[in-house]
């Protein structure tokens, strides 16, 4: 085959007239283009390293203040006030080195000094500045004085064109809570939903935790925080998710969907090719630091630190705790169709694949006849059950040969593909075809997306796309980052021709994808059904409804003067009222990444005031007017508690915390013990959008995006997540479990079953 001969740099043959050695020019050709491809990656990180390193500060400002130094010093001004010659005593003599050469080197140091001093004060005024939260705290659409000063200030110490990794020395820690505080606000938060005589109990639980086990605690708890980065991230990376031995299918991992009304290509292959070239058009301004870091209301930085790890990131099992594989680079792509792994090179020459090249090697698999190796078919499965049987198969049979050379090269690509052989959307005339879509994402056919890998990109047979995301690795904002991105560049910046295909071109001399070879006994096949069949029985347990709201979206809401997401939480606490009758531990997530290296932080959304207004919307006796002034005092109550979350002052991080301190320290805490085992029945989250504004959605109504979700985290308990994509459209992803006798995922024409949005 050509492509064989290609790959092959040069051959010799041993004749009677000696060594006969034969060149291939193309291959030394490739083989030069990939190194200086390689190079310049690495010149460029070691640029972007040093340009991160001495932000806001930048190489032409060190340039000014050595010439302004050495100018004054000619001017007979010494600006060091004798710092120079005192520097330039201790400079060595030689004969290289003139009286005058010395006193110019003596300057340099001296003005590399001040400038090096500079970029510290500039960063320690600006953590200070951002330490500042009361902005946060400020009525809607006023500002006082001095938050319109400290704006101004944090405008002048951000500097001009930040790079993703600018802010992160100059972001502040995430301070810890005083422990008083923490269990006022928990009690507060847990008085509504206890009988009086269960929390009186808890009540005596909590006083004897903050006057005797509570103090230690809490002083270690300190003292990590002195020295860890966030004294948070770490151990929630850790305990809450690589520690978990149970599946991370439908339990962990939670998936994102494509434009809700459009799909740009009809064609499989081709939507595949344009989505996986932006998708690596990101990781390239990612690898270059060119993407800006999330500024919140545009002024303060976000952390950006979970981004580092979004691609070429494969969660590894093990017995006792699972691990984060990363690489800082991969070139190739790992592809799953109709039971075939493939290994898809993403550079030839040194460049990306174009579209239209992509486009033709998904073709080739899509187009290649060959069945399944025995046992390859449903490997993926492995991924998708429990995690201690898949860590001893994963050291038993995959540590050598041919099964460890492919399951390498799974584990080290840039992320996973399939390319699904069913078709999946939104289908108008089909009231089921977004649950039957958002089931698809979530878990598939439990061997068909590799669940460990930091995510799986999923393009349907009809041409939509979503993706299947790993949760340990970042939080949904991160994939949703991306995922914004990609679906913008796909649509309005690649395009398609007018057959639906990817602009230009293919090279034809570009060799076929490569066929991963295994070789699976019959004991790992066993183990390979085995996690099948636990993984089977919970996707089918899996009860999911998209539902989308359009009477009115987050203008109407706002034209209110009510935030959406109060306004949707609220709702829900009264749909999950009229479902059940009764009120539950209510989690909603927000972002701490206002501090380094944060992740998120919950918000007790059901508390007196919502349950208040509740109970009003039930009670036919209560004028419209009580209502109103009812739901406004809940709605205020939610976003101080989201403030409070996302500026370091919420209650669960903290309390997970010194538990995980109890444990290390062998103390027994029966308050922390009854706090963590509170089940969350009602599991909430907000897809978050427009991120990057690449596109005005209010000018593209049917490219706005489906949100994503994820499943229920309790047994007998709802998952909910929802976007507000316009200001005409709130859509919602709805799980719970079928297993459960106490709830029921909202679907139309379902008879014989109460709908909590009634």
């Amino acid at each position: 085959m050509a492509e064989a001969h290609q790959a092959v740099a040069f051959q010799f043959t041993v004749t009677p007239e000696g060594v006969d050695v034969r060149l291939s020019r193309e291959a030394l050709k490739q083989i030069y283009l990939s190194g200086v491809a390689s190079w310049k990656k690495r010149f460029v990180r070691i640029q972007n390293s040093f340009l991160t390193g001495v932000y806001p500060a930048t190489p032409s400002s060190w340039l000014a203040v050595v010439v302004a130094t050495v100018g004054s010093m000619y001017c007979r001004i010494d600006p060091s006030m004798g710092l120079i010659g005192h520097i330039q005593h201790y400079v060595p003599s030689c004969r290289y080195l003139s009286f005058q050469h010395r006193t110019l080197l003596s300057a340099a140091l001296f003005s590399t000094g001040v400038w090096l001093s500079g970029i510290l004060l500039c960063r320690q005024s600006l953590k200070l500045l951002l330490s500042y939260h009361g902005w946060m705290f400020e009525p809607h659409g006023k500002m006082s004085r001095s938050t319109w000063v400290w704006a101004a200030l944090v405008k002048v110490m951000s500097g001009r064109k930040p790079m993703l990794y600018s802010f992160q020395t100059s972001l502040p820690k995430l301070p810890v809570p005083s422990v008083e505080a923490t269990i006022c606000r928990y009690l507060e938060s847990v008085r509504p939903l206890m009988e009086d005589e269960k929390y009186h109990e808890m009540e005596g639980l909590a006083q004897a935790f903050k006057q005797h086990t509570a103090p230690r605690l809490q002083k270690f708890l300190v003292l990590k925080s002195w020295w860890a980065t966030n004294y948070v991230s770490d151990w929630w990376e850790e305990y809450i998710y690589l520690r978990g031995r149970g599946p991370i299918m439908v339990n962990s991992n939670y998936y994102a969907m494509d434009f809700l009304y459009v799909t740009p290509s009809p064609w499989q292959a081709a939507r595949a090719g344009n989505v996986v070239h932006a998708i690596l058009l990101y990781r390239q301004k990612l690898d270059r630091e060119e993407i800006p870091p999330v500024m919140a209301f545009g002024i303060v930085p976000m952390c950006s630190y979970q981004m580092e790890r979004m691609f070429n990131t494969t969660r590894i099992p093990g017995k006792e705790s699972d691990t984060l594989q990363h690489l800082s680079d991969s070139k190739h792509l790992a592809v799953y169709h109709r039971g075939r792994f493939y290994k898809l090179w993403l550079y030839h020459g040194g460049k990306l694949l174009t579209p239209r090249d992509l486009e033709q090697q998904f073709q080739r698999i899509l187009d290649d006849p060959s069945p399944p190796q025995p046992g390859e078919e449903k490997l993926a499965a492995l991924t998708a059950g429990e995690r201690i049987p898949w860590a001893e198969a994963r050291a038993r049979f995959f540590r050598q040969g041919k099964n460890k050379v492919s399951l390498d090269a799974i584990e080290r690509a840039a992320f996973f593909l399939a390319l699904d052989e069913e078709a999946h959307g939104y289908e108008q005339d089909r009231e089921d075809s977004m649950n039957h879509y958002a089931k698809s994402l979530l878990h598939g056919r439990c061997y068909d997306r590799w669940f460990d890998k930091s995510f799986t990109l999923v393009v349907y047979k009809n041409g939509k796309v979503g993706t299947n995301a790993e949760h340990s690795w970042a939080d949904a904002p991160i994939i949703g980052h991306l995922w914004e991105f990609m679906l913008a560049t796909d649509k309005f910046h690649l395009g398609y021709s007018e057959g639906g295909h990817c602009c230009g071109e293919p090279n034809t001399a570009i060799a076929p994808p490569q066929r991963l070879q295994w070789d699976i006994p019959e004991e790992c096949k066993e183990v390979i059904d085995s996690s099948y069949r636990v993984a089977k029985a919970l996707a089918d347990d899996v009860d999911f409804h998209f539902f989308q709201f359009t009477t009115f979206g987050k203008g109407l809401i706002k034209r209110c003067k009510t935030s959406p997401d109060a306004f949707i939480q609220i709702s829900l606490q009264l749909a999950h009222f009229r479902d059940k009758g009764s009120f539950c531990l209510t989690y909603e997530a927000s972002m701490t990444r206002l501090f380094r290296e944060g992740r998120t932080e919950t918000v007790r959304s059901c508390t007196k005031e919502s349950i208040a207004f509740v109970r009003s919307m039930m009670d036919p006796a209560r004028t419209q007017m009580e209502r109103l002034q009812l739901f406004q005092a809940a709605a205020e109550k939610h976003q101080h508690m989201y403030r409070l979350a996302m500026t370091g002052a919420g209650i669960d991080r903290h309390l997970f915390c010194l538990y995980v301190v109890s444990k290390y320290l062998g103390v027994e805490s029966p308050f922390l013990q009854q706090v963590l085992s509170e089940p969350w029945r009602l599991s909430t989250s907000q897809t978050p959008q427009q991120q990057i504004k690449m596109f005005d959605v209010e000018k593209n109504l049917d490219h706005v995006s489906s949100g994503g979700g994820f499943g229920p985290v309790a047994d007998d308990g709802y998952g909910v997540s929802y976007i507000i994509a316009g200001e005409g459209l709130i859509t919602f992803h709805i799980s719970s479990k079928f297993s459960s006798p106490k709830t029921v995922s909202p679907t139309p024409g379902l008879a014989g079953r109460r709908l909590p949005w009634g």
